[in-house]
């Protein structure tokens, strides 16, 4: 199972390791350290396999690109069929899949028979995997504990993560030079059969029965996008994150070329250098949140960026194995204090209804970037150097940091839980569009504030899918405002009702404080056949 950016959760009073109390947490984290140490040997025998069979810049990197674009691809589906399916079955087929692509993977090396393309395509195959677990996966944390150890639980897979990032390169290292290239691949499916292991072995409590008909696949995508489109913090978050993956990919895409041409190293300095990395993380994640009490979001980002960049530059300008093994401390230092920061903010910013979807828009960003980026380092690095690749890299993304900054990161005070306020609306047929008119009465002295509420009110209409949003005056009564806005059926509508958080509540508090009136609210459909 591939390491991707964990959720962060709001906090909580549960002690560091009081999630170990559950005993379906514990089973999990521990297969899922496994996994995940068995897909970090698998990355490093992939890497290291390619620069034997072509090692060209360009195709070297594709390696990267080939774990990455799957999830750009497939990540906002698998968001939507995580928030209608049961989780623990999608789960447990994908692994099952999983596992039979890395037995095969590991037969090919062991016959000699692996290609540069079939590489790609196994690396390609078991990335599109990776893309269908990374949402279901972060959104049954909450299930296996109690809410306050629900923050303990999502650092400690965090922790989990970087463990696996310590261990899973070195150990790889190792068995390539010392065993051969086949090992790396069998251990890494050996290690899925754990993860499968403990899902049969994990018995969840039975959901709540829906109210409302679950969403179908496509109309679940196109909420979660739009959801997207016009919630503000989320857009800055995927802003921020652009901006940071497209340059950081130079580091992932280019190391297994520094390690072999530019260091002259074996796959144990490479293993070495990975390890590095993961070492430097688990170190960044004890400080982090020191840091980012004093930092704040936007600084502790700035501050990764920039250490990202120095190790880039260390990794051009200066050759040898020491000053490499530091930048890869500094890396993993500087890649955690990003990507947390990052996971804070896009979690700020997402409800209970959307999070599998939300995070999947991240998780696309995040995994476009690095797609994107390792294919344009490869080819310059093939047209040019590795240094030079790396020396440009580090520039952009310095280039980056004022460009994006006015991108400012949110933290997490809103209350995104339901809040269940409006009254039920009429029965109406499911299936028909609706109309909505609501009339306000608002003073001439709260007129002003009024409007620019409205704003407000009108994005946060249409991110649960209003369309036609419009504020008109009523001509004979200038005080007379009416809101009206269309929503694809009146089952959408419904859903509307009940995901209203108790952030949109307070809201529509404010604007009813600058009224003279209660707001008249009347609901229109296609009228129904005689």
């Amino acid at each position: 199972m591939t390491a991707t950016p964990q959720i962060t959760a709001p906090p909580a009073t549960g002690g560091a390791w009081s999630p170990f109390r559950q005993s379906a947490f514990t089973v999990l984290w521990l297969s899922t350290v496994v996994s995940n140490i068995g897909t970090w040997m698998n990355d490093v025998g992939a890497g290291w396999l390619m620069t034997s069979l072509a090692p060209s810049p360009q195709i070297v990197a594709m390696v990267q690109a080939a774990t990455t674009l799957p999830v750009f691809l497939f990540a906002i589906i698998a968001g939507a069929v995580a928030d209608i399916v049961d989780r623990r079955k999608l789960l447990l087929v994908v692994n099952v899949a999983l596992a039979i692509v890395a037995f095969v993977v590991a037969a090919v090396v062991q016959a000699g028979a692996m290609t540069p393309v079939l590489l790609l395509i196994f690396t390609f195959l078991l990335g599109s995997g990776a893309a269908f677990i990374a949402p279901a996966w972060q959104a049954i944390v909450p299930k296996l504990v109690p809410r306050q150890d629900l923050t303990a639980a999502v650092a400690l897979n965090s922790m989990g993560i970087n463990i696996s990032r310590a261990i899973g390169p070195a150990v790889a290292g190792m068995l390539i030079a010392a065993f051969g290239l086949v090992w790396p691949f069998a251990l890494n499916a050996v290690s899925t059969l754990i993860v499968i292991a403990a899902l049969i072995w994990w018995k969840p409590q039975a959901e709540p029965a829906r109210k409302l008909p679950a969403e179908h696949v496509v109309g679940a995508m196109i909420a979660g996008v739009r959801y997207a489109v016009f919630t503000r913090p989320l857009r800055l978050v995927l802003v921020r994150a652009a901006g940071f993956f497209l340059f950081a990919s130079a580091f992932w895409a280019m190391l297994p070329l520094v390690a072999r041409d530019v260091l002259g190293g074996g796959a144990g300095l490479y293993g070495a250098l990975l390890a590095s990395v993961g070492i430097g993380a688990v170190g960044g994640a004890l400080v982090l949140p020191g840091l980012r009490t004093r930092l704040g979001p936007d600084r502790t980002v700035m501050l990764g960026t920039a250490g990202t960049a120095i190790v880039l530059a260390v990794l051009a300008l200066v050759p040898g194995q020491a000053p490499a093994l530091l930048a890869g401390l500094i890396a993993g230092a500087s890649w955690i204090a990003v990507l947390s920061s990052l996971n804070v903010a896009a979690q700020s910013a997402l409800p209970d209804w959307v999070r599998a979807r939300g995070l999947a828009i991240y998780l696309t960003v995040f995994s476009g970037a690095m797609s994107l980026g390792s294919l344009g380092w490869g080819t310059i690095a093939t047209q040019t150097s590795v240094p030079v690749a790396l020396l440009v890299a580090a520039t952009g993304i310095l280039v980056a940091v004022p460009l994006t900054l006015w991108a400012r990161l949110g933290g997490s005070a809103q209350d995104h839980s339901p809040a269940h306020h409006w009254p039920e609306p009429e029965a109406a047929p499911e299936d028909q569009p609706a109309t909505i008119w609501i009339t306000y009465d608002v003073p001439a002295e709260h007129y002003a504030a009024f409007i620019a509420l409205m704003q407000d009110q009108r994005r946060s209409r249409r991110a649960h899918g209003a369309y036609g949003w419009v504020l008109r005056q009523d001509a004979a009564r200038p005080t007379r405002l009416i809101e009206s806005w269309h929503e694809a059926s009146w089952l959408a509508h419904l859903r509307h009702h009940d995901r209203v958080t108790h952030s949109e509540k307070a809201l529509q508090d404010r604007i009813r404080a600058l009224l003279n009136n209660v707001p008249e609210i009347h609901h229109t459909t296609a009228p129904r056949k005689v």
